[in-house]
């Protein structure tokens, strides 16, 4: 256990890496899992109900009631649970809840909104050639899903989850 701390004190950077990579693996399982269930079970009555023509639905390829909701519901879930999982565990955050808040809910749209485009775009390639088992489907969510933490992590890191510099100051005056 000594080891372990003593690599954490020595190798913050990572260490926070590392937990950060945790946290997704965490909440992409909550994610997917949830997503499913209520696909699969929740609201599969509505699984064939046709969507009223919209554009953004029709760009984003939502096209039916059940996986709008089981979308909507699965990844409203997973990004709340990220949000506090990174804030609490990650970064040990202490910002004013309202500027993290406020920006992690613009880059939680803009990756749900490229997530979505791409899912779209999966779905559709996999329909083509004919793979439409559940386990193929939850592998592509997995896959698009994580696809946004190349630029979410620094964002998180250096802009969202940060240290107020008040008590960054007191460390340093130490």
């Amino acid at each position: 256990m000594q080891k372990i701390k003593s690599f954490t004190r020595r190798h913050g950077e990572l260490w926070k890496f590392v937990k950060f990579n945790f946290t997704v693996i965490v909440t992409s399982a909550l994610d997917i899992g949830l997503y499913m269930l209520l696909l699969y079970t929740v609201f599969r009555p509505l699984n064939s109900n046709s969507l009223p023509d919209n554009a953004l639905l029709s760009f984003l390829g939502i096209r039916y009631e059940g996986y709008l909701y089981s979308y909507l519901i699965s990844t409203t879930a997973g990004y709340v649970a990220a949000y506090l999982m990174n804030r609490r565990l990650t970064f040990h955050s202490d910002v004013n809840p309202a500027y993290s808040g406020s920006l992690y809910f613009l880059l939680s749209a803009f990756n749900i909104l490229l997530s979505s485009w791409l899912g779209s775009a999966a779905g559709a390639v996999m329909l083509e050639h004919g793979v439409s088992s559940a386990g193929a489907q939850m592998l592509a969510k997995f896959i698009i899903i994580n696809i946004p933490t190349l630029w979410t992590y620094p964002l998180e890191r250096y802009l969202i989850q940060i240290k107020s510099k008040r008590k960054i100051k007191v460390k340093e005056a130490k």
